[in-house]
């Protein structure tokens, strides 16, 4: 309990770190759920692993003396700008290959998170001097987070999540229904760029943050995890929130009352919540 009280404290040392995971467990299953609608949970596993390989790529340039930013935080700009551009450019192409149907979807996103796992560990590798510096970013450094980060993860995440909300309906029907989208004449490209770049900025922020495991699994537990116990889509996007503040809260305090490392313990927690509830709808389903 003592713990419990350090934590909700004002004064409480790691509350950015707290506040960050609360953020993260809120705001990522609303954009997992369309991961979900969409069958292409494995995406969700490729993105955080490409925004990997462009974050160790800026570092590499950065290393090298290819500065584009001059100024005392301009190892960490560059690096959202590489993750940013390698996220947004690959969920670009495998829309535009999914939509003319190049060959199977599985393969692509398999054939892309191979590469992008390969090309991360070469750009740390070829990195002489800031490898320490880049696998801390890469791991998900969540303890340390600077007011600046929690500020700046606030004002996005907010926006995004903003937009998800007034713009609902549009992309769960053109996620969940794209033939019927387009017979009722909605701009199905228009609102799926626009779904992309909300994923894109969602996964590009985050690995900078909290790291690439917590973003991939708050990204998709959460959803697979309510899709199981819910119907109706208000339903299934409210438990999807639910579980990952409820995981991001009961992680952070298990992390801290027992000193483990957060993220780890957060993705965790969150696959003990999925097993449960399935155990639990078939113990249910075996007693009717």
């Amino acid at each position: 309990m003592e713990q419990l009280l350090d934590i909700l404290s004002p004064d409480f040392l790691l509350r950015n770190a707290f506040y960050a995971g609360l953020i993260v467990g809120f705001v990522c299953p609303q954009v997992g759920i369309f991961f979900v609608l969409r069958r292409m949970i494995l995406l969700g596993i490729a993105l955080p692993q490409v925004s990997n390989a462009g974050v160790a790529f800026a570092f590499l340039l950065h290393t090298l003396g290819w500065h584009f930013f001059y100024h005392m935080e301009s190892e960490k700009v560059m690096a959202l700008t590489g993750s940013v551009v390698f996220t947004l450019i690959t969920i670009f192409v495998l829309a535009i290959l999914e939509r003319r149907r190049k060959g199977f979807t599985e393969n692509r996103i398999g054939f892309t998170y191979a590469i992008a796992g390969a090309v991360s560990i070469l750009f740390v590798s070829w990195n002489p001097y800031g490898k320490s510096e880049v696998l801390s970013m890469l791991t998900g450094e969540i303890i340390s987070i600077p007011d600046i980060y929690l500020w700046s993860m606030l004002a996005i995440y907010g926006t995004v999540f903003i937009v998800l909300i007034g713009f609902h309906r549009n992309f769960i029907l053109v996620s969940y229904d794209i033939d019927m989208a387009t017979t009722i004449g909605k701009k199905v490209i228009l609102w799926d760029i626009m779904l992309y770049l909300i994923i894109g900025i969602i996964i590009s922020f985050g690995v900078m943050t909290v790291g690439p495991l917590v973003i991939f699994g708050f990204l998709l537990i959460p959803p697979v995890a309510a899709r199981m116990v819910t119907r109706g889509i208000p339903l299934f996007c409210i438990v999807s929130s639910a579980i990952g503040v409820i995981a991001s809260f009961a992680g952070f305090y298990i992390s801290y009352r027992f000193d483990l490392p957060t993220g780890p313990t957060d993705v965790a927690l969150l696959c003990v919540i999925l097993m449960l509830l399935y155990f639990g709808k078939m113990l249910f389903r075996f007693k009717r």
